[in-house]
């Protein structure tokens, strides 16, 4: 069994800049991801004090991780993203590069940018959790 996955914008809500209000899956398998983070496959934190080197290595882990289940990133259908930072400047950039990378089409669905005070490893600045409709 395929999962039907539909993304919708009504029309009474305000415009977004790439994200669905609401996404619906009809049938099927869900995976639930751990939140990827700016770690390399030993565990060591990727780019202190760099957020665009930490997006790309989120980006990267959230591709494996996806993969493993036999998704890809347009098969997210929820995702909630946190950065270390109070700055709207910040929280843009860090959507801009993320819906750029490789996981950019994970981005198009119902999604959560919180800037956060810190996240659970010394020098995070990101961390992103997923959920996708897997393939039948």
């Amino acid at each position: 069994m395929t999962a039907e996955i539909s993304r919708i914008n009504p029309d009474q809500l305000h415009p977004t800049p790439g994200y669905h209000h609401i996404t619906v899956v009809e049938a099927g398998r869900t995976a639930f991801l751990a939140g990827q983070c700016p770690l390399d496959r030993c565990g060591a934190l990727v780019g202190p004090g760099d957020l665009d080197a930490q997006i790309d290595q989120v980006a990267a882990n959230a591709l494996l991780a996806l993969a493993a289940v036999g998704a890809e990133p347009s098969r997210v259908v929820r995702s909630v993203i946190y950065v270390v930072s109070d700055d709207g400047t910040d929280l843009g950039a860090a959507w801009r590069r993320l819906t750029a990378s490789v996981i950019g089409p994970a981005f198009t669905t119902a999604s959560t940018l919180l800037g956060v005070v810190r996240l659970g490893f010394p020098g995070q600045l990101i961390e992103v959790d997923l959920t996708a409709a897997l393939p039948g």
